[in-house]
């Protein structure tokens, strides 16, 4: 069983990612990872209305601007099949954010984003763990034509 994590550490990690991922409340955000119901209310209460989580929405594929994911205690190999089915969500322009605990998998997150098609931005050591932003790689160039 594993212990929670303090409410500060919490609201430091979410203040982390939201930083990372340059949310304005405009943004349509989906939650994943984490299977506390209660950050939805959070982000919601710090001004950012279009929150859904994985859990407990109809998810349209290429809808939403972020995805927040909270990864704790987890295999590496568990968060990229995650990763492969939730970045269908992202639209094109979308950036994820992942916070992982300090597990040695997080020298393997940068080649299992890249895999995905991601470029890593930026990345912070925050609260007991590490986290990074991503965007897609070759959005801004336009389509090739035959």
């Amino acid at each position: 069983m594993t212990n929670p994590m303090p409410t500060g550490s919490i609201a430091r990690i979410i203040d982390t990612m939201i930083d990372l991922a340059q949310c304005s409340v405009d943004h349509r955000i989906i939650l994943a990872g984490s299977k506390d119901q209660g950050r939805i209310f959070e982000l919601r209460s710090r001004g950012f209305p279009g929150v859904v989580t994985t859990a407990t929405c109809k998810l349209s594929r290429g809808r939403y601007d972020v995805a927040l994911v909270e990864w704790r205690q987890h295999s590496i190999n568990a968060l990229e099949a995650t990763l492969d089915w939730l970045v269908h969500f992202l639209a094109p322009s979308g950036v994820l954010v992942i916070w992982i605990d300090a597990a040695p998998g997080h020298r393997k997150l940068r080649s299992a984003i890249e895999r995905l098609g991601f470029h890593v931005e930026t990345g912070t050591r925050c609260e007991n763990g590490f986290a990074v932003s991503a965007r897609r790689l070759n959005v801004d160039q336009p389509a090739m034509v035959a």
